[in-house]
């Protein structure tokens, strides 16, 4: 029985566009490279943000960890405000955990971004933990941060449900043997979260509550 709800950040608890992608646009002008689409960047929020450095700049990892750095210095500086939480979501969290439900932010963020911006929200005191991408890039995937949440909250798999919007967070639960519910408020789409192995997929944050009490 599940006891404990591990939920994805970006796209999942908040809207993040601006702050992201405003800072993949600067990233790309100082380095020279030819600006991108609105389009073309939205799937970039959810995988590991230096992945999608690296494929853009066919596989330079010298020029994807300068713009790493590029990026992480304007989001410091204030991109990690550039966010809104979704309309529903702070009801949610309170009716969840009236449930008794622990609850973690599970997300391939930059763990200090994570941590400084869930501190931040109204509602981010009831998260018992925040496990994002560590500074040495050793654990960025969600695999490995699912498996780190688990560690920390001592759980097992059968214990607990991902909550996320891209399949990266189903994709995760899966490896695990873990229950996956797909959110379709965020960036990716209901075919997208099911073919990843998402067990149920919910339009909003009150289906997500019903489709778990």
């Amino acid at each position: 029985m599940t006891r404990a709800l591990f939920f994805d950040l970006d796209g999942t608890l908040i809207d993040s566009e601006p702050g992201i992608l405003g800072g993949i646009a600067y990233t790309l002008e100082v380095l020279g490279h030819p600006p991108l689409s609105r389009e073309a960047l939205l799937p970039w929020i959810g995988p590991p943000l230096r992945d999608s450095y690296e494929a853009l700049f066919d596989g330079d990892r010298a020029r994807a960890e300068q713009a790493v750095a590029l990026y992480r210095e304007r989001y410091d500086a204030g991109g990690w405000r550039a966010h809104s939480v979704y309309a529903g979501i702070p009801e949610m969290i309170t009716t969840l955990q009236a449930a008794g439900y622990r609850m973690a932010v599970v997300t391939s963020k930059n763990a200090g971004f994570a941590r400084r911006i869930v501190d931040a929200l109204p509602f981010g005191a009831v998260f018992e933990t925040v496990v994002g991408a560590s500074e040495d890039n050793a654990r960025r995937y969600k695999r490995e941060l699912i498996a780190e949440a688990l560690s920390r909250l001592a759980l097992t798999a059968a214990d607990a449900t991902m909550i996320g919007d891209r399949r990266y967070d189903m994709e995760g639960a899966v490896q695990h043997g873990m229950r996956g519910i797909g959110v379709q408020w965020g960036f990716g789409d209901a075919a997208e979260l099911q073919t990843a192995g998402a067990q149920h997929v919910v339009a909003s944050p009150a289906a997500l509550v019903a489709a778990l009490l």
